[in-house]
């Protein structure tokens, strides 16, 4: 009964001080993670006051691992990545192996062996996928071109730390380790290692093919009869025991572990027209035991490493944080992309997260890593994700100051490539000045294509701006804040600049250099912000659409025409809703269509 008993202590203490610890972090502008692992300092064995059980907590957080890594799979999306697999996948690949190198070459000055500085390493070099999601959705960088890149990064990050965890126990004896049998025992293999190795191939290539060819049959097929019963309770324990049941079948009849087995598990049921409803539904749990998860490897950490061994944090920290964001600046600029795209990229990888964790615990558990080298990686993360929120900010600054000098700016990006001009010819009059190129740029420019209206394009993206000159479509290669850039776009005889990209700081910079000089040009704006929005408006912008509220008149329009409502009247009352919202009069339906309009049934 006392065991009970700890069991519920360290449950309530943990979901109490994390709650506690993450509301803090979240005041000072921190991501909630720190706060959990705070908490999990401040229970542990090696703070003042309540001690929670290890063991038990270490269970707690085999169940926050599988559930963890079934999220993972059940947001996997092959797409994502196919989208930007010429950068992500090789920039991954090579950002991993430089990072694992500078954190062997830590591991050895410290007096490790191969063993441990490959676990070493390879935890220095993984990113948190849930601190860099957080961050890009804050700024509003998820869906733009940077912001799919560093996604898709950690994508091939995350694989890759799957492939370590299934050939790490298998590797284990050879690396000064033991080994670990199906049932987490410790014992001395009786094979040679490429047998060893090979068995585990084996039996990792059996589960896939199980998994693959019957699993995305089956588990599919299963919840499908309980989400047919009607009765929602049954329908989440369906979710819930394919995940924890097919995790625990993997290590009993495979031998893998049950991070793979979960991560699988979320693969096969992403399939699934349910996937959307089963996420929904498991989320709650998952987010709960994710929380125990973090607060029971800060139960792990000793703090005391801090001032014990100053020098060996800063080491870490500095493998995190400068390391790896040169590595991945110099990677993505070898790709040809824009400086601003590896500073986003550098930042995103300026901290480690979840899947270091999973990495330490087993490298300790394996006899490789030692207890300090834990130590040292959770005082990383923790120092690496407290300041990530500044690495973002620092990008930007970096960004903005490069974007004034071009010409400095065109010596980091394909350097070696023969330089490209700035100017395509143009000499248009009464043209519209596209600024970004992404997916609502190239929406707008063909729609102005299909018109045959004039337009020039300014984009950053080099490798963009010569499939536009080779399509015959004037491009402007650079940052439309530079100096002589908007010029070279013939921003003076332009009649609309449509902004179509995210930054507001870097829209309104751009309209007072347009304005300056062509102060009777129109524009056209996006932004994610209602208060960037009204801002923006109140500047005189023409037009600012914000992605949400066109998403709600999109979704009203439908829904008045859906119960009754006339096509003319329904479009009338969106109308007047947005235009009541921007503050502007909306036009009566009897008078006549805006002048732009007309001029475009104008013959030429």
């Amino acid at each position: 009964m006392q065991h009970a008993t700890e069991l519920i202590s360290i449950i309530a203490l943990g979901l109490v001080c994390a709650f506690i610890g993450g509301m803090l972090a979240q005041r000072i502008r921190l991501p909630p993670l720190v706060g959990y692992l705070v908490a999990g300092i401040a229970i542990g064995p090696f703070t003042p006051g309540f001690v929670g059980d290890p063991a038990l907590a270490s269970q707690l957080a085999e169940l926050g691992v599988i559930l963890l890594m079934f999220g993972v799979g059940l947001h996997f999306s092959i797409g994502d990545l196919l989208a930007v697999r010429t950068i992500a996948l090789p920039g991954a690949i090579v950002q991993i192996a430089v990072a694992t190198a500078m954190g062997a070459g830590l591991a050895w000055g410290f007096g490790w062996g191969a063993g441990a500085g490959l676990v070493f390493g390879l935890a220095l070099s993984v990113a948190s996928t849930v601190v860099l999601l957080r961050a890009l959705e804050g700024r509003g960088l998820l869906d733009t071109d940077k912001g799919r890149i560093a996604v898709g990064w950690l994508i091939v990050e995350d694989l890759a730390m799957v492939v370590a965890l299934v050939l790490l126990p298998a590797l284990a004896p050879s690396l000064g380790g033991e080994a670990m049998g199906m049932q987490g025992h410790h014992g001395t293999p009786d094979h040679g290692l490429w047998v060893t190795l090979g068995l585990t191939l084996a039996k990792v290539g059996v589960f896939i093919a199980v998994m693959l060819i019957g699993g995305r049959r089956v588990v599919p097929y299963l919840l499908g009869l309980a989400a047919r019963t009607g009765s929602r309770e049954l329908f989440t324990l369906a979710v819930l025991a394919s995940a924890v049941g097919i995790a625990y079948a993997s290590s009993e009849l495979f031998g893998v572990s049950f991070a793979l087995g979960a991560f699988f598990a979320g693969m096969v049921l992403a399939e699934s027209d349910l996937s959307h409803q089963a996420a929904a539904d498991s989320l709650p749990l998952q987010d709960a035991f994710a929380v125990l998860f973090f607060v029971s490897v800060g139960m792990l950490f000793d703090p005391g490493i801090v001032l014990s061994a100053p020098l060996s944090v800063l080491g870490v920290v500095g493998v995190i944080v400068l390391g790896k964001s040169l590595a991945a600046i110099a990677i993505v600029l070898a790709f040809g992309h824009p400086v601003g795209t590896a500073l986003t990229i550098a930042a995103s990888l300026a901290q480690i997260g979840e899947f270091s964790f999973i990495l330490a615990s087993l490298g300790v558990s394996l006899k490789l890593l030692p207890p300090e080298g834990r130590d040292l990686i959770l005082g990383g993360a923790l120092l690496s994700i407290t300041l990530n929120p500044l690495f973002f900010g620092l990008a930007d600054r970096v960004s903005r100051w490069l974007g004034e000098r071009p010409d400095l700016c065109r010596r980091f990006e394909r350097g070696a490539a023969a330089p490209l001009p700035v100017r395509a010819a143009s000499g248009l009059s009464g043209h519209a000045v596209v600024i970004g190129y992404g997916r609502v740029g190239s929406a707008i420019g063909k729609a102005l294509q299909d018109w045959n209206l004039p337009f020039v394009v300014v984009e950053r993206d080099r490798r963009r701006v010569e499939d536009l000159r080779a399509q015959g479509v004037p491009a402007v290669f650079g940052d439309a804040t530079a100096p002589g850039i908007l010029d070279a776009a013939d921003i003076g005889s332009a009649r609309l600049v449509v902004v179509a990209t995210p930054d507001p700081h870097q829209a309104r910079r751009l309209l007072a250099k347009a304005r300056a000089v062509n102060p009777g040009i129109d524009s056209v704006v996006r932004t994610h912000s209602d208060g960037e929005r009204r801002r923006l408006e109140e500047d005189g912008v023409g037009l600012v659409l914000m992605a949400e509220r066109e998403l709600a008149l999109g979704m009203m329009t439908y829904a008045l025409r859906s119960l009754g409502v006339r096509e003319g009247e329904a479009r009338l009352f969106v109308d007047s809703s947005r235009s009541e919202s921007q503050g502007t009069p909306v036009a009566e339906p009897d008078q006549p269509v805006p002048e732009l309009r007309q001029r475009r049934d104008e013959p030429e």
